[in-house]
């Protein structure tokens, strides 16, 4: 079957609304500065899908940890990360996920900078985002600035998150 089939069933048998979890890591923003969140909330919101979570933690592995095992244990299926992908001595998100990522989703991070570069330029190399899957939650991370997380989910993530799902439901 190819990708077409695959979308298509994807579509009629898929999950349909998802609970969805915001996760910001940053050690400068709150709630109320949190643009990225936001914008990632109106976007997810807008395509049907409820956010249940939201929280922004400092760039402390142990806590990013914690936070998406909480998560993930309270049933949300989509969890967005954003921000501490670069490679400032305080990023940290792709360290502290990747021991619990159980497949990864490598062409995310590919196409993802890929589009960047056609945004910014050269610049897109600093990015690590990424994406995988964990305990049947989908996890993708995203760097911190509100046109990333708005290029992600509207080029990436949205348009492919049913198909991504019934993926990794279905037996």
């Amino acid at each position: 079957m190819g990708h077409q089939e695959h979308e298509q069933q994807a579509r009629v048998a898929g999950p349909g609304r998802l609970a969805c979890g915001i996760l910001t890591i940053s050690d400068t923003r709150t709630p109320a500065t949190d643009t990225s969140g936001a914008t990632i909330r109106a976007l997810l919101t807008h395509a049907g899908h409820d956010v249940v979570r939201y929280t922004v933690v400092r760039d402390e592995p142990s806590a990013i940890i914690a936070l998406v095992r909480a998560y993930v244990a309270e049933g949300v299926k989509l969890l967005i990360t954003n921000g501490g992908t670069g490679i400032a001595r305080r990023d940290c998100t792709i360290e502290a996920l990747d021991a619990l990522l159980e497949k990864r989703i490598p062409g995310f991070g590919e196409l993802f900078r890929m589009l960047s570069y056609q945004e910014i330029g050269a610049a897109a190399m600093l990015s690590r985002a990424t994406a995988g899957v964990y305990a049947g939650t989908l996890i993708f991370c995203l760097p911190g600035s509100t046109a990333a997380v708005t290029l992600g989910l509207e080029a990436l993530i949205i348009p492919q998150v049913a198909h991504l799902v019934w993926e990794t439901i279905r037996q």
